[in-house]
């Protein structure tokens, strides 16, 4: 707990000990020199800040722009132009009727330039995990003091489990072996949100409370630091999950708004100027984001998607308010620089301020041209998730989004798996018909693919046909997309929501303590966890560095006779994805896919190492896969 006070508090050195006025914090709590934008917005949080007069500084290279006083009395704006500025560390005068506070500013050195960071692409395969699901360190800490009321009970699908950033930093080399290369996390930071009378907690991480710690559950800002430094010297990228739309309801923001449209809340509410509890009277969400882009959508529709609030434990953030927009844009760029992420996920895209959101991805793009986020626009329609991406034309507005997430791939296929391939809508049909309206996108390369995630039920659902999981991989890992891979899925984790979300967020076995099941090694697996951990990690070791997947053309071929082929070709070099979609065996006609084979004789399948005669029609087995490299 000391280390993370140190923390901090490092940059808030009160000189003046006569000081009239008390500063508890300030937001960053440091800063970098040498920014493309040099201009930094420092929110000062300090009981009756506002009495404040005037800020001043005489650091070289550094001017005060401006000061806003805001509608809490304890909070103050300080906008601030840092252009010539050196790193070093700089005096903030802060002055109430002529009498002054002092406190020291700490401003840094870049590691690199903006333009030396690079984010994930399609030659990357991201895996999700939670971490509080996916394995404990050594020195995982007890009932921390100072938190709101929680527990870690395992037997608990809906609490807190104790895994930790150390865990996930101990089983790095398990990354290594199954072949992936970046590493998304739910949430790191924290959720001071005390666990509720249904027996539910903020383990998953999607309700901030602080937006400059590490949940302190999870490890301090310097194990973050650390993991990433790690992963990096093992050719592993990160990449943070972040929520821009709402915060937690614990933040001190719901206590004491800044503002009175801080957060969207009903206008007569904003118009009287109430700054307390706003729980009291807030709009739901409909959950619907189809209003965003409906050209007939009504304002209340339209209101009630984007301005009401998730659950009511999580208040909805105004991104309109400007001074909101650049506190969270400025958070987004602090960690990049602070601990060296390669990436965000930013969760619940649609249901913020779109104009707010581009602003954000504009300024980052900008400052980091070769840095990816992806957004999460869950809608199972092409059309909609291709207007989201950066520079479509389908939208009025410029996202500058690069990187969107394909629900309908994920859709097409969840239904896919329990049918039969038939000659029109069927089973394989459905993700050939997904992937026909890839037009749509200006940047298909650049949208990420899965099969599930946290929020959906596990692929396998509660069985375990790895037969249909393979084919399922088999797709996701060839095609032209962005991969992510859910946490488990390789040793054949399954799960359903329909009683809890816990369900399908299970412990991965053997990374915590007592667990008498150690998937993370081949001795601990069963056999049919090492089978599936095995050709999974083949698949990926294949992909791994593979141009013919991460630049090659790609050719689909309508289902035919049940069987669904995709060709990817760069320099010569061919990958043939075969999959047989039904539960009888079935006949490949060769000579219908000449455009792709060509005079190619023989083939390896890079699954199992067996050559093919190319020659003569192939008969496939029922739902059998196959890669061929030639």
């Amino acid at each position: 707990m000391k280390r993370t006070i140190i923390l901090m508090f490092l940059a808030l050195q009160i000189v003046g000990m006569s000081a009239k006025v008390k500063i508890d914090r300030i937001d960053p709590t440091d800063w970098y020199v040498g920014m493309k934008n040099p201009q930094l917005q420092l929110m000062v949080y300090g009981k009756d800040i506002a009495t404040v007069q005037e800020v001043t500084t005489d650091y070289p290279g550094a001017r005060i722009d401006s000061v806003v006083h805001l509608d809490s009395p304890n909070y103050l704006l300080v906008y601030m132009n840092l252009k010539g500025a050196k790193a070093g560390t700089m005096t903030l005068k802060f002055d109430v009727k002529g009498k002054k506070s002092e406190v020291s500013y700490q401003l840094k050195e870049r590691e690199m330039a903006g333009d030396k960071r690079k984010g994930f692409t399609n030659a990357d395969v991201l895996y999700m995990l939670m971490p509080d699901r996916f394995a404990q360190g050594a020195h995982h800490p007890a009932q921390i003091k100072g938190m709101n009321t929680y527990k870690e009970d395992r037997s608990q699908p809906s609490l807190r489990h104790g895994g930790d950033l150390e865990g996930i930093r101990d089983h790095l080399d398990y990354f290594l072996e199954l072949g992936v290369t970046a590493l998304w996390f739910t949430p790191v930071l924290e959720n001071n949100s005390p666990d509720n009378d249904n027996g539910f907690s903020t383990y998953h991480g999607y309700a901030t409370t602080d937006y400059y710690k590490v949940d302190p559950r999870f490890g301090s800002n310097e194990d973050y630091r650390r993991l990433a430094d790690a992963a990096h010297q093992k050719g592993l990228k990160i990449v943070m999950d972040m929520i821009f739309n709402h915060c937690g309801f614990e933040h001190p923001w719901v206590a004491d708004m800044p503002t009175k449209d801080w957060f969207n809340l009903p206008e007569w509410l904003v118009e009287s100027g109430g700054t307390s509890n706003p729980t009291k009277s807030f709009l739901q969400t409909s959950y619907k984001l189809t209003p965003v882009k409906d050209p007939y959508a009504s304002k209340i529709d339209l209101k009630e998607t984007v301005d009401g609030w998730f659950v009511p434990t999580m208040p909805d953030l105004n991104q309109r308010n400007p001074h909101v927009m650049t506190y969270l844009i400025q958070n987004s760029i602090w960690w990049i620089e602070t601990v060296g992420i390669d990436g965000i996920r930013m969760d619940t895209y649609p249901y913020a301020d779109a104009k707010g959101m581009a602003r954000w991805m504009k300024e980052l793009d900008e400052e980091y041209p070769n840095f990816n986020t992806v957004g999460e626009t869950w809608v199972t329609e092409p059309a909609y998730t291709a207007s989201w991406q950066k520079d479509s034309k389908l939208s009025a507005e410029n996202s500058y989004l690069k990187t969107v997430m394909d629900f309908s791939f994920f859709d097409k296929l969840s239904q896919a798996k329990n049918e039969e391939t038939d000659p029109w809508w069927n089973g394989l049909n459905r993700i050939y018909n997904s992937f026909v309206y890839d037009y749509l996108y200006p940047n298909p390369s650049s949208v990420m693919a899965f099969i599930d995630n946290h929020d959906t039920d596990r692929f396998l659902g509660n069985g375990c046909d790895s037969l249909v999981l393979k084919q399922a991989l088999a797709l996701l890992l060839t095609v032209n997309r962005i991969p992510q891979l859910y946490y488990g899925t390789e040793i054949l984790m399954n799960g359903t929501k329909e009683v809890t979300d816990g369900n399908v967020r299970k412990d991965f076995p053997g990374g915590f303590p007592g667990d008498t099941h150690n998937a993370f090694t081949k001795e601990g697996r069963t056999k049919a966890e090492q089978q599936m951990f095995q050709w999974t990690s083949r698949l990926l070791q294949w992909r791994k560095g593979n141009p013919v997947i991460s630049k090659g053309k790609q050719t689909q071929f309508i289902p035919y006779d049940g069987i669904y082929v995709i060709a990817r070709q760069y320099q010569g070099k061919t990958a043939l994805t075969i999959l047989n979609g039904t539960s009888k065996p079935a006949t490949m006609q060769v000579k219908r896919y000449a455009e792709v084979i060509g005079d190619t004789q023989r083939a390896k399948d890079i699954l199992t190492g067996r050559y093919y005669d190319l020659s003569k029609d192939l008969t496939m087995r029922p739902r059998q896969s196959l890669i061929l490299e030639y």
